[in-house]
């Protein structure tokens, strides 16, 4: 799937990882259930996904320590810049 797929899909997408689902419902309001989503995969890209949710929540402290256990740190750029590198990251996978 492309990433201009993946950002207009009308519904989750069926098969595609928990992260990846986790952002669509994100990026379509639903901030509780993506972050129900990310919180419980223990991963370096599961701590990312969840450090970019408490970034949009605007918990920053807690963005921070998920960026941190990613092995990243936040970025200086937009969330919806942010959005998309995970995305197409998470599509090479």
């Amino acid at each position: 799937m492309t990433f201009e797929t993946f950002e207009k899909l009308a519904e989750a997408p069926q098969g595609a990882s928990p992260l990846l689902v986790a952002l669509w419902y994100e990026k379509r309001g639903d901030w509780d259930h993506a972050h129900d989503i990310a919180q419980d995969i223990e991963t370096p890209a599961g701590s990312w996904v969840h450090g970019y949710l408490h970034w949009q929540e605007g918990d920053l402290w807690n963005a921070d320590y998920w960026y941190r256990r990613a092995g990243r740190t936040r970025p200086n750029t937009s969330a919806a810049e942010e959005w998309g590198n995970i995305v197409r990251f998470l599509l090479k996978d």
